[in-house]
C-alpha cells in the first residue's frame, strides 16, 4: 500500500470512530514494512482520559507490539496534525515521518482548538493560566544524580 492507501484507512477509522460515538474524528496508524503495526483512533470522552488521542493510543499499541519504547523505522499517519502532547510523544518515540492530513487551523474550523496550549508554552510558567509552582527543586536532584550513576541504566 502506499501512502495515499494508509491515509485512506486512517481516514476510515476517524470516520467510524465518530459513527460509533467513541471519540472526536482522529485516527493514526503505526507503519513499518508496509504493514500496520498499530492502529488508533480517539478514545478521550468514552474512557474519560484526555491523553487518549489517537497518535498516543497507536504510539502505546505500537510499542507494546514491538517491544520497544521507539518506533525506529515506522512512520506515523494520522489524520490531524499532532497536537501538542501528541507531538511530544511522538519525538520521544522517534519515527522517521509522520505524515498528517488535516492541519491544525483546519481542525479549529470543527472545534478542536489548541492554540491556547501553544500559547501558553510561550510564557513563563508563573504566567499560565493553570497555576504552576516549583517545589522541592533541591531535593529533587537525588533522583537525578541516581539516575546519573546507575552503570546499567537503558538510555532514551
Amino acid at each position: 500500500m502506499n501512502e495515499r492507501g494508509w491515509m485512506d484507512r486512517a481516514i476510515e477509522l476517524a470516520v467510524a470512530n465518530v459513527r460509533a460515538g467513541r471519540g472526536g474524528p482522529f485516527a493514526a496508524l503505526v507503519v513499518r514494512g508496509g504493514k500496520i503495526v498499530a492502529q488508533g483512533t480517539n478514545l478521550v470522552t468514552s474512557t474519560n482520559d484526555p491523553t487518549a488521542h489517537a497518535e498516543m493510543v497507536a504510539i502505546r499499541r505500537a510499542c507494546r507490539k514491538l517491544g520497544a519504547f521507539q518506533l525506529t523505522g515506522c512512520d506515523v499517519y494520522a489524520t490531524c496534525e499532532p497536537c501538542p502532547m501528541c507531538m511530544g510523544a511522538i519525538y520521544w518515540a522517534r519515527p522517521a515521518r509522520v505524515i498528517f492530513a488535516a492541519t491544525r487551523a483546519d481542525v479549529a474550523r470543527a472545534g478542536f482548538d489548541d492554540a491556547h496550549i501553544y500559547r501558553q508554552l510561550r510564557l513563563p510558567f508563573r504566567r499560565r493560566s493553570i497555576p504552576m509552582h516549583p517545589l522541592m527543586r533541591a531535593e529533587a536532584q537525588a533522583a537525578f544524580r541516581e539516575w546519573k550513576s546507575k552503570p546499567d541504566k537503558t538510555r532514551y
